[in-house]
Order: C-alpha cells, then sequence, then structure tokens
C-alpha cells in the first residue's frame, strides 16, 4: 500500500526523511507532497517534457559551466522562504545557480534561473504558488513557465528597479540570460519537439 500523497511533517522531519524516500517530494508549509510513484501524486511527465528538459541543459549548460555555476534538471531542490513566512522545498524541472554548491548538497537558496515545463498535475501550482514562491528568492533572475502543447514559454524576468515583469513568446523569440552568458531561444527549447514521427 503507498503512502497517501498529503503528508504533515516538521521541516526537519521532511529533510531527515526525504533522503531515504522511495518517491520525490516536496516540502510545503509543514505538508508534503509526492511527486511521482503514488495515484494521488503530483506529476507524471510526457516524453515532450522530457525532451525539453533535456533540450533546455543542452542549450544553457555550456555557458553555465563556462560562468562556472551549475546546472540542474529536476534532482536539486529549491528551498525558499514565502513572502508570508511559509517555508517551501520545490524540485524545478531544471535550476541554474551561480552559488558555490557542495558536491553532497540536495538543495539550494540561491538560484538565478528557474525552469517549470508544464505538465496537467503540476499546472496550476506552477502557475501561482511556485511563482510567489520563486520570485521572493533575493538570487532569482528568471522564472521560465514552458508548455509542452504548443511552442509558448512565460518568462517572468527581475527589471533593473527589482520589480518583475511577464511576457510571453509564442512560436519563435528569444530570452537573454546575460548572467549566464547566453541568450535562449524557442529553437533551443523545442528542438525536434514536435517533428512528425512519419
Amino acid at each position: 500500500m503507498s503512502e497517501p500523497a498529503y503528508q504533515h511533517m516538521t521541516e526537519e522531519e521532511y529533510l531527515a526523511s526525504e533522503e531515504l524516500s522511495p518517491v520525490k517530494r516536496e516540502y510545503v508549509g509543514g505538508y508534503v507532497y509526492a511527486l511521482h510513484g503514488d495515484t494521488l501524486a503530483q506529476a507524471g511527465a510526457s516524453s515532450r517534457h522530457g525532451e525539453v528538459c533535456v533540450n533546455l541543459i543542452l542549450a544553457l549548460g555550456p555557458s553555465t559551466k563556462k560562468r562556472r555555476c551549475s546546472i540542474y534538471q529536476s534532482d536539486m531542490r529549491v528551498n525558499c522562504t514565502t513572502p508570508v513566512g511559509k517555508r517551501v522545498y520545490y524540485y524545478p524541472d531544471v535550476v541554474a545557480t551561480c552559488e558555490k554548491v557542495d558536491g553532497r548538497a540536495a538543495s539550494i537558496s540561491a538560484p538565478s534561473l528557474i525552469v517549470e515545463v508544464l505538465s496537467p498535475r503540476t499546472r496550476h501550482t506552477d502557475l501561482t504558488d511556485k511563482i510567489w514562491a520563486y520570485t521572493s528568492l533575493a538570487s532569482l533572475q528568471t522564472y521560465l513557465i514552458v508548455e509542452t502543447d504548443t511552442r509558448l514559454v512565460r518568462a517572468i524576468e527581475r527589471q533593473p528597479d527589482d520589480s518583475w515583469g511577464e511576457r510571453e513568446l509564442s512560436d519563435a523569440g528569444e530570452i537573454e540570460l546575460a548572467y549566464l552568458g547566453t541568450t535562449l531561444t524557442l529553437d533551443d527549447v523545442y528542438d525536434g519537439v514536435f517533428q512528425s514521427n512519419a
């Protein structure tokens, strides 16, 4: 019998048990949510979801490494405190950071780029709670929300005055990621994703 998808747990209990958990779990203000491996879990990625994540790593990896920064796909937690003081730990689909990361670290607190690739079960959280949490991080420069059924990326970008601007890129366009020394295009994001199998 599988564990329930929603469990009440202290932050300390979550951190102590996550390494031994058979499934990945996110922590939101005292509650733990299983990401997969449970019929009520939040995730379940399609092949397009996986292709987009790989494309992002391939496109951003070289420039990120050149800057002596790090990039991770889905296995590095981001932790933060929301504006109302709620502690959260999320596993973004792609995250880049220029903070020094210990080789044994399982979470980071100073990402510069976060990408969530939308799936039906996580869509609502990615478009609401995670925007609120991620944009509370002083280090974050860009939060990208990527569709998989169409070529559409929503870019939430820190402005020079420290406010946040939002724009949608549909079909074509580019996102300047100066802090990583590169520009990401929609062609990079969706390379090969919508090609016919015929």
